[in-house]
Order: structure tokens, then sequence, then C-alpha cells
């Protein structure tokens, strides 16, 4: 009733109504799939980098094994930028839910494709080039995944509540990463180390097909968000997206940028590089690690959606600066316990260490996908989102799992992983501050939100949307 409500007041003032419940819950859903694949693919790669690495390269030791796989995401990471500048321009131009569609079927295709590869013992260094060709693939639609995706589910949902909606696409995250670590650890346990290096790799990537075509019947079933109808009706769409972006928009994407480093740096350090730091520098044995990761992921599944509602009534900002704060102050005694818990044995040591990351974590990923749409205008803002996001994580995220990884074995210092994220944050700090309040801001109302304009803008009532100043 309070929907149809807001709906009707919505009307009366001669305003375009807010999209049902239902087809928001929709919507929701089917953007934050292709987030859950994208991510599955991570945990698939970060949680059996040795054996992948075997399987290709056909590497002598666990390490060597881990740093080739680790470099593969790193390369594969430098076209990311290049397919945001294709998809995110052309979801701009075309529609959010064409481009969706499309990178859905790439991201999963790849994946999938990977798990029916020939091994460097059959083709020889051919296998290794299969690999990258196909990860090629999936870093290039991935460019113009996540930053759709958020801006699907900002653009569907209503202003007073677009934290807590926007939280699911990276509940939805999470759980792909959780499925790919978790669909890691069954079948080694099931089958053993040996038929996981000889057969049972392939297992995970193969699941990646029925979860690509779940997640593409449930973004065809979607229409257009009902902003991008707007000025298609309206004859607002941009003819050059891209020019109109990057002459009108460029110092948003620069902090866009700077936000996301702190982002990227800890969530590949979690999900790509935890594992193998715990096993192969501190020295933890067994599956401990990788379970004690997995809870430490349950643990953030149940925080990020309260968060999300957090944001909605205190504010995006807040949160976002206890995050940077905490990144800032948390990693070395964080990375501390973790090595000292590896010395005695002690789980419990280990996951109070984990935990010290993974909360600051689920606070900046809990706000983000309801915070960086709000930095660009709708007929710009996918295309905004997807250049920033991507250019960050191509430089900072893909290559932060190899050059942590290489900077441990070269200088023997194994709390450079914690450096390293606080070296991430302190450049996040700027932009972070520098960052106008757009809890409870209408989308629809914004004309030119340059991040350095730190006027208040005015709070969505129970009732209609407001505008950010124009830049």
């Amino acid at each position: 009733m309070a929907e149809e409500a807001l709906s009707t007041a919505h009307q009366e003032k001669g305003e375009p109504a807010e999209a049902p419940p239902e087809q928001i819950r929709k919507a929701v859903a089917g953007a934050a799939m292709g987030n859950c694949i994208e991510w599955y693919d991570f945990g698939v790669f970060g949680f059996m980098p040795a054996i992948l690495g075997q399987v290709f390269f056909n590497a002598s030791s666990t390490s060597e094994g881990a740093l080739a796989t680790f470099a593969v995401l790193a390369i594969t990471f430098i076209v990311r930028p290049f397919g945001s500048f294709v998809f995110g321009p052309l979801g701009d131009k075309i529609g959010r839910q064409k481009v969706l569609a499309l990178t859905i079927i790439l991201m999963s295709g790849s994946t999938f494709i990977i798990g029916l590869l020939p091994s460097y013992a059959t083709i020889g260094p051919a296998a290794a080039v299969l690999l990258i060709l196909l990860r090629t693939i999936q870093g290039f639609s991935a460019g113009g995944e996540y930053g759709g995706a958020a801006t699907f589910i900002a653009e569907y949902a209503p202003a007073r509540r677009r934290g807590f909606w926007g939280s699911w696409l990276e509940f939805g995250t999470l759980v792909g990463f959780a499925m790919g670590a978790g669909f890691v650890t069954i079948f080694t346990l099931i089958l053993g180390d040996d038929a996981m290096r000889e057969w049972g790799w392939r297992l995970p990537f193969l699941i990646a097909g029925p979860l690509g075509i779940v997640g593409l019947y449930l973004r065809n079933k979607l229409e257009d968000t009902p902003l991008f109808q707007e000025i298609e009706k309206k004859n607002q769409v941009e003819k050059s997206p891209l020019k109109a972006l990057l002459k009108k928009h460029w110092t948003s994407i620069l902090h866009l940028i700077g936000i996301v480093v702190m982002l990227n740096v800890a969530d590949y350090i979690v999900i790509t590089y935890l594992e193998t730091y715990l096993k192969d520098v501190v020295g933890f044995s067994g599956h401990t690690p990788l379970l004690i990761i997995l809870a430490t992921i349950a643990l953030m599944l149940v925080l990020i959606v309260p968060v999300g509602i957090l944001s909605d009534r205190i504010g995006r900002k807040p949160i976002l600066i206890a995050s940077c704060a905490s990144f800032l102050v948390l990693p070395i005694p964080a990375f501390s316990l973790m090595g000292a818990a590896a010395d005695d044995r002690n789980a419990w040591q280990l996951m109070l260490g984990l935990v010290m990351i993974a909360v600051p974590l689920v606070l900046i990923l809990a706000v983000l996908a309801a915070t960086l749409p709000a930095m660009f205008p709708t007929q710009e803002r996918y295309g905004g989102f997807s250049i920033g996001y991507s250019v960050s994580t191509a430089a900072f995220g893909g290559t932060a799992s190899y050059v942590i990884g290489s900077l441990v074995t070269s200088t023997g210092d194994n709390l450079w992983p914690a450096y390293y994220l606080m070296g991430a944050a302190a450049i996040a700090a700027i932009p972070i501050l520098l960052l106008p309040e757009t809890a409870g801001v209408s989308l629809r109302g914004i004309v030119n939100s340059r991040i350095a304009r730190r006027r208040k803008p005015e709070v969505v009532a129970p009732g209609g949307p407001s505008e950010l100043p124009a830049g």
C-alpha cells in the first residue's frame, strides 16, 4: 500500500510513477545474476590457482603455478577498460537491458568453454594461449557488466531505498564467489587432489553454463529501466555518449577511479589472493584457510543488506568514511594476527584477522551500487560508471594478486598485503571526502553532478524527487 501511495503521489505531481515492487525485484535479480556469474569465475580461479597453473602452464611448483594463474588474471584485466568503452556508451545509446543480455552470454560462455579446454600435457603451450584468449573475452565482456548492472538497479530503485536495493548487487557478488570457491572445495574433498589435477578442475567451470542460461532468461524477461525509457521517449538519448561523457564528466570519472581503488585492492586480496597467501606465505595447511574464508564471506552476506538499509537512513558518505578509516589503521594488525595464527595453528585468531578486513570491505560493498551511479546523469551513466570502474579495476584490482605476491616473494616481508591496502585507502580518502551525499536524491534530477561540487543536495521527501545542482 505504501508503494502504491507513493506512485500515486508521483503521478499527481506530473512525475513518472515508480516501478511496481515486483518489477523492481525482478530487475534486481536479473542484474545481480550477471554479477554472480562474474564473481563465480573469480572464485573458481582464486581457489585453485596452483592446479590451473600446472594444467595450463606445466608449472613445476604450487607457488609457480599460482603466480602463472594470477598473471593470466592480470593480463586479461588489461582488456576490461576496452570493453567498458564499447559496452558502456552502447548501453547509454541502445539501452541497458540489451547490452546486459549480451555481456552475460559472453561471460558465462567463456567460463564454460574453459572447462572444455585441453591441457598443456595434451597440446603444449597452445593450452595457455587458449586459456588467455577465453579470459580475454571474459574480461572484455565484464567491462560492461558491473557498471550496467549497478545502473540498472539504481535506475529501477526508489530514491529513498536505493541503498537497500543496490546492496543486493554485491550480495550477488559474494554469493557468486562463495559458489565458485565452494564448488572447488566440495569437488576437492570428494575427488581428492590428484583427480582434481587430472580432470576434476573442469567441473566448476562447466557449471557456469547453466548459470548463464538462468541469468539470460531473467534478463530477457526485463524491460529497460524507467529512466532510460523516459529519455528515449523525450528524444534525449545522446547521439555520441562517449564524446559527451569525456567532455563533461571526466572529473567524475577520475574521482570514481580513486574511490574504487580501495574497493578493488581489498576485494581482490580477499577473493583471489588470500587463500594462496595463507597457505604458501604464512604456512597454514589443509583446508582450514579456505573454510575460514568461506565462513567470513557468510558473515559478509549477513551484514551487507543491513548496511545498505543503514545507508538509506544516515547516508552513504559516513559509511564510506568509516570503511576508508578502517583500511588505514587495521590492515597491519589484521595481517599480523593471521601470521601469528599460522604459527600457533589458531583458527579463531585467523578468523579475527579476516574479520578485521572483511567488515570494512562489506561497508563499501554495501553502498557502492547506490553511490556511484549518482555521479552521472542518465544520458551518460552506464558509460561513466563502466569506464571509471573498469579502468580502476584493471590498474589496481586485477593486478593486486600478482603484484602483492611478487613483492612478498622478492622482499620476504609478509605484510605487503597490508601496506598495499593502506596505500589504496589513502588514495580513496580524497574523493570520498569530496563526495556529495546522494542518499535520497533522485537520479532523475541529476544533470551534471561534478564530484567536486560539495553543496548539499535536497533529500527526497516521501512523494517526490529532488535534483543535484548542475555543474
